[in-house]
């Protein structure tokens, strides 16, 4: 994975009310095209940080795929306006879960730009939490 540009992650999540926010700056690969759009960055534990998981986000269209590769691999999809069942690993175990999207902002250039998706997660129908993410990506300064 060439670490070319600057991915910059903010997500939230709102659980009954209750918000919590993760922000990560780190460097990672980003390459464009009309029809697939590829960010991959690591994002390592902060209590063991020999330990990272692989984060992949496919854009092709109106959807959005995340991939979070670590012990198990977890796959959302997320489509404006459509409800996806979807796989997600957790230490305590792999779920299926639906995944439903509610916005959709995508600015991506050759050179980067912005990613925004707001989505909901539901397990056995009920709402679990709502969720935002926001990428953006820039290339790297050349020193």
């Amino acid at each position: 994975m060439k670490e070319n540009y600057l991915i910059n992650v903010l997500g939230t999540q709102d659980i009954g009310g209750e918000k919590d926010s993760i922000e990560l700056t780190t460097a990672g690969d980003y390459r464009f095209s009309s029809s697939k759009t590829v960010i991959q960055y690591r994002e390592y534990d902060s209590e063991n940080p020999k330990y990272s998981c692989l984060n992949t986000v496919e854009v092709e269209g109106d959807t959005v795929t995340v991939i979070k590769d670590f012990p198990g691999e977890s796959r959302l999809v997320l489509q404006k306006g459509r409800r996806h069942q979807c796989h997600y690993s957790t230490m305590f175990g792999d779920l299926m879960v639906g995944v439903y999207t509610d916005s959709f902002k995508n600015s991506l250039t050759e050179k980067g730009g912005e990613l925004y998706v707001s989505y909901s997660l539901d397990f056995n129908g009920g709402l679990v939490s709502k969720n935002e993410i926001h990428i953006k990506v820039q290339e790297k300064e050349v020193k």
